[in-house]
């Protein structure tokens, strides 16, 4: 319950604070070009909270935190007195409309360039881009890669630790059939490869798997490090901390021993010999059973221990100076500007599975975990979130600022607004692209839910 609650509060602050940070884009460009502001809300439906400022502007929290809005002096929605026409949004040139309208997406570009900057500047741990076994026949033995080889760069672009790869390699795949990549053999010799990515489906969740590429292998203790409540380890009463030596006399070396133990004798009762604070002890439990595409296999309601030594030698601490993340914030922010429209793209046509539109549900989850591990982590979020709103805001769709700013080219171009009626039938297309885009977003909330 903690963490649904933990989880929905920092959805609410993030998601809170973007809009608010989007809609003070609009709110800002609008009163430097003399439009009369009425509202400015974060949420929609009913206000819940309002305070008027000197300047008779409502400023208000409404009830759903999903969004938010100016309200402008618009003589196509309410009589406007001569007096204060000239404070009118539809009487400023298209030029005017144009920017009070982009600032919003703009505002949210710029937020995700100051996170990232923040990102750089107070660093991170991360991991050396080493990579571990790598399988015969996969894409990566081919190029040549081998278990222990550190990337160092990917098409030229430095690789400091492993969560730029990803990235990294989506952007290529998108471009490139062959992209070089140089790398530090175990030895300390740099060589440089080529990586065959030709027919690589651009899919955030399994690029890695296409290509072969994984994380090092570690063996670790048989060490528990948190029960699941209700499942086989906590029923026979095992703790976390908990050392695990013997399954039915089977001496255990490593977690992974023990869960390939596991899966193949499912539903027996076996016998488990296990060290507790030092004292060696013994218990008769049956293992769970799991189904896995349709074969039973055995489960044992447990997870390992953290063991962060293990990777102490692949641990680097990653930062900039405040000058040099100026440029590398603007970068990555372009980057990932890009690459979020690419993969927007490659959904319209199949080549990227819908699966990877997130709905609140899903991002909830993801904030609630970023804003765990840390600043850097939230910042991260964040700065993707800013910058999905940014992209998503500037499609060309009616109802969203990017079908305004539509309006406003043609407009510019004919020299005469754009007819009501051609406006709402765009209203009407965009309402329906966006409840569709909606469904499958909660769709995927709920296969994510359930599965």
């Amino acid at each position: 319950m903690l963490e649904v609650l933990w989880s929905a509060g920092a959805f609410v602050v993030a998601v809170g604070f973007l809009v608010a940070f989007h809609e003070f884009g609009h709110f800002w460009v609008a009163r430097r070009c003399g439009v009369q502001v009425l509202r400015y809300s974060i949420g929609f439906g009913p206000v819940v909270a309002r305070r008027y400022g000197r300047d008779g502007v409502e400023y208000a929290l409404s009830a759903i935190p999903l969004g938010g809005y100016v309200k402008m002096l618009d003589e196509r929605e309410s009589e406007v007195p001569d007096a204060q026409k000239h404070k009118a949004f539809n009487r400023k040139s298209v030029a005017q409309r144009i920017a009070i309208v982009a600032a919003g997406p703009l505002a949210n570009f710029l937020f995700a360039i100051v996170a990232y900057w923040a990102m750089f500047v107070i660093g991170q741990d991360g991991l050396r881009p080493v990579i571990g076994p790598v399988a015969e026949q996969t894409r990566a033995a081919s190029a040549g890669l081998r278990e222990g080889d550190e990337v160092l760069s990917l098409d030229g672009r430095d690789i400091a630790v492993w969560d730029e790869l990803r990235p990294q390699l989506l952007d290529a795949a998108l471009t490139q059939e062959h992209v070089p990549v140089a790398v530090r053999r175990a030895g300390g010799k740099v060589e440089q490869l080529s990586l065959n990515l030709r027919g690589v489906s651009v899919d955030p969740q399994d690029v890695f798997n296409q290509i072969g590429i994984v994380l090092p292998r570690f063996e670790y203790a048989a060490v528990i490090g948190q029960v699941v409540p209700g499942e086989a380890a906590q029923r026979a009463g095992l703790e976390p901390g908990d050392r695990i030596q013997r399954l039915n006399g089977q001496t255990i070396q490593s977690w992974q021993q023990l869960r390939d133990w596991v899966r193949e004798h499912p539903g027996e009762i076996v016998r488990v010999d296990y060290q507790r604070n030092g004292q060696n002890l013994s218990l008769e439990m049956p293992l769970g059973l799991h189904d896995e595409n349709g074969r039973t296999i055995g489960r044992f309601g447990a997870g390992v221990a953290a063991q962060p030594e293990l990777w102490q030698d692949l641990q680097v601490d990653w930062r900039l100076s405040p000058w040099a993340a100026v440029p590398a914030a603007v970068s990555q922010t372009v980057d990932m500007s890009v690459l979020t429209l690419q993969m927007l793209a490659r959904m319209v046509t199949g080549d990227v599975s819908v699966r990877n539109i997130s709905g609140p549900l899903h991002i909830a989850e993801y904030a609630g975990a970023t804003a765990a591990v840390g600043i850097v982590a939230f910042l991260s979020f964040l700065a993707v979130i800013s910058i999905s709103l940014g992209v998503l805001n500037l499609l060309p769709i009616p109802v969203l600022d990017g079908g305004h700013l539509l309006y406003y080219l043609v407009e510019w171009l004919k020299g005469s607004p754009v007819s009501e009626r051609v406006q709402l039938m765009g209203q009407q297309v965009g309402m329906a692209a966006l409840l569709m885009l909606m469904s499958v977003a909660f769709y995927n909330d709920i296969v994510r839910l359930v599965g």
